[in-house]
């Protein structure tokens, strides 16, 4: 089977893929009795690819081709895929980081250099989730803006610069962070306008800027300019391996040749050299070929979904403003934790409704496409019922 093939028998949406050469069916094996590739998530931003649907499909690849292993992250397919992104995403080069929270920290301490302050969004992955890494670990004082909001105001970042660089002790503000989409607020884009203005005004201060595009590959739909056109006016751009294109683990950070060789030094000191890497991402390249084909047609099948659950009273569902892959429902009346278990006894991952609103925020992936709108509509109805 040639990479072409795999690509098409392996499909996102596909099932009934092969498994490990010498592993038992599932009828012959009462362990491995749910099926591959048939579950559906509103949870995740990808396929969610269990433990045995993983493992068959990297078997299904090592099997067909000879993969070629890198070495502390290295050379092989690492170097393959690092080349990939950088010609998608515009740039000179990248690397390979093993995780979001790592590939996020080296940017903005590569660029930052002497200039120690960081400007970034209050909701932003890097100031919530990363436990005051760019402080503990970098001496670096980042300061959160906008709280409450996806996009930082253009007027914020002037006032923080000008005050920074008229303290008694001279101080300059190094790098702005921007997460685009932000997960935070419901997966909602920056605004371009204002996002326009806040890279004009960096560029004119020379300031640094840093894009975590962590779910980037998700933007061209709902904008219309493609990946390189939202990573044109940042030095660095990082994008998850796992989030959408169903890597075990990992991300790839990128930009000048200059930014980026230095930051595979300091990959290893920080521990992050992984001595293979290529387990964790040798299905990316098999679903970044198909992922923005797969995701607008998630969200064709989103859209239907979104029109038949607003036909029924029990259920009040709207978009996110300047949304992306996220919708959010309502169910006056019903039990959310025992539609969440009814659910998932049929297959189905739900995510939970928040305690101060009860709103499920449902994630829009590929794996809607594994059946019907209106079957799903009858399976949360039978679950409501149940």
């Amino acid at each position: 089977m040639n990479r072409r093939q795999l690509l098409i028998h392996g499909s996102a949406v596909g099932a009934g893929l092969p498994l490990l050469p010498g592993q038992p069916s599932a009828a012959a094996n009462a362990t491995s009795a749910t099926p591959l590739f048939k579950g559906i998530s509103f949870v995740d931003d990808g396929l969610a690819l269990t433990p045995r649907e993983y493992a068959s499909l990297l078997g299904t690849l090592a099997s067909s081709q000879d993969v070629l292993a890198d070495y502390y992250s290295n050379g092989g397919l690492v170097e393959e895929l690092e080349g990939t992104f950088a010609r998608l995403l515009g740039k000179e080069r990248a690397i390979f980081l093993p995780t979001g929270t790592l590939a996020n920290h080296l940017a903005v301490r590569t660029l930052a250099g002497t200039d120690r302050r960081i400007l970034l969004q209050a909701e932003s992955h890097l100031y919530n989730d990363s436990g005051d890494c760019l402080e503990t670990l970098s001496g670096l004082n980042a300061i959160p803006l906008g709280t409450g909001l996806a996009t930082l105001d253009a007027s914020d970042i002037r006032a923080w610069v000008e005050r920074t660089a008229s303290g008694r002790v001279e101080t300059r503000v190094g790098v702005i962070s921007i997460e685009n989409p932000v997960r935070r607020m419901d997966h909602q884009m920056v605004d371009p306008a204002e996002l326009t203005s806040i890279c004009n005004y960096a560029r004119e201060r020379g300031i640094r800027l840093h894009l975590d595009g962590a779910r980037l590959f998700t933007l061209p739909l709902h904008t219309g300019r493609n990946v390189q056109e939202h990573a044109a006016p940042f030095d660095t751009v990082y994008v998850s391996l796992w989030k959408h294109f169903n890597g075990a683990a990992g991300g790839i950070l990128a930009g000048d040749s200059k930014v980026i060789q230095g930051i595979f030094h300091t990959r290893r000191m920080f521990g992050g050299s992984l001595p293979q890497a290529w387990p964790e991402i040798a299905l990316v390249t098999k679903y970044l070929a198909s992922f923005q084909d797969d995701y607008a047609s998630a969200w064709k099948a989103a859209d239907e979904l979104i029109a038949l659950l607003g036909a029924d009273r029990r259920f009040s569902v709207r978009k996110v403003p300047n949304g992306t892959s996220r919708f959010l429902l309502e169910i006056p009346g019903a039990a959310p934790d025992r539609l969440v278990e009814q659910l998932q006894r049929r297959g189905i991952k739900f995510p939970h409704a928040r305690a101060e609103t009860g709103v499920f925020p449902v994630q829009v992936n590929p794996t809607i496409l594994r059946s019907t709108p209106a079957a799903l509509v009858r399976t949360i109805t039978d679950s409501l019922a149940a």
